[in-house]
C-alpha cells in the first residue's frame, strides 16, 4: 500500500501567487480572450467543489481565477520534483497526487481540502473527453460532497479544445467562453448517505454541467 501524501496547503495569496496569477491571466486574455458569466455563483467562503467540463489540459487555467478566492487543484506528483516548478505549483494552489494511487488518494486529499473550508477544482468526467454531450460521470465528486458538506458548482468551458488540442505542443489563438452555474447542494441524509442518493445527485450534476456547457458553446 502506498504511503499517504502529506497535504500542504497555503490558503494565502502570497506575493508569488499574485505574480503568477497576473501572468497567467494576462496570457489567457492575450491568447484566448475568455469571457466569464456567473462567477458570482462560486461561494466566497466555505467548502466548494468547482466541477468543470474537461476538454483540454488548459481547462484548469480558466477555473483558477473565476473566483476572488484561492482555488486548489491536484497535479501529478512527478511535477513537484522538477526544480522551481514544484514551488510554483504549490504557490498557485496545486498539491501532489501519486499516479499509482490516484483514485483512492485523490479522494482522500479532496476531502481534506474541503474539510479545511477551501475551494477545490475536481473534474467530474475524470479524464478529457470530446463532443457536446456530457456522458455518465464518475460519482467521486458527489461522494466527496456528501462526506464534507461541500456544494458543487458546474462550469462549462467552450473553446479550450481548440485552444490546446490533446496532442498540441503549443496553445493556439482562439476565443474561450466560460459559464458558471448555480451551486448544487450536497447529498445529505440522516446517517450514512445511500449510494442511490449519490447516484441521483451525480446525474443532476451531469444535467447541469451539460446545460452550462451548451450555453458556453452557443454563446462562444
Amino acid at each position: 500500500m502506498a504511503e499517504d501524501t502529506e497535504l500542504i496547503l497555503n490558503p494565502d495569496k502570497t506575493p508569488l501567487y499574485r505574480v503568477i496569477a497576473a501572468i497567467l491571466t494576462a496570457l489567457s486574455w492575450l491568447l484566448f480572450r475568455p469571457r466569464v458569466t456567473g462567477g458570482e455563483n462560486i461561494p466566497r467562503s466555505g467548502p466548494v467543489l468547482i466541477a468543470p467540463v474537461h476538454r483540454s489540459n488548459v481547462d484548469f487555467v480558466f477555473t483558477l481565477f473565476i473566483s476572488p478566492r484561492k482555488v486548489f487543484f491536484m497535479a501529478k506528483q512527478e511535477l513537484f520534483a522538477v526544480p522551481l516548478l514544484g514551488t510554483l505549483l504549490r504557490h498557485v494552489g496545486a498539491f501532489p497526487v501519486s499516479r499509482g494511487t490516484a483514485d483512492r488518494e485523490s479522494l482522500r486529499l479532496a476531502e481534506e481540502v474541503l474539510r479545511r473550508g477551501e475551494a477545490l477544482i475536481l473534474f467530474p468526467e475524470g479524464t478529457r473527453r470530446e463532443g457536446r454531450h456530457i456522458e455518465a460521470l464518475r460519482d467521486g465528486a458527489m461522494f466527496v460532497a456528501s462526506r464534507t458538506g461541500a456544494s458543487t458548482v458546474p462550469v462549462g468551458i467552450a473553446g479550450s479544445d481548440r485552444a490546446m488540442p490533446a496532442h498540441a505542443k503549443l496553445p493556439r489563438f482562439t476565443r474561450v467562453r466560460v459559464v458558471v452555474g448555480a451551486p448544487i447542494a450536497p447529498p445529505s441524509a440522516e446517517g450514512r448517505v445511500p449510494r442511490s442518493l449519490i447516484a441521483a445527485k451525480t446525474e443532476e450534476l451531469r444535467d447541469r454541467l451539460e446545460a452550462v456547457y451548451h450555453q458556453a458553446l452557443d454563446e462562444r
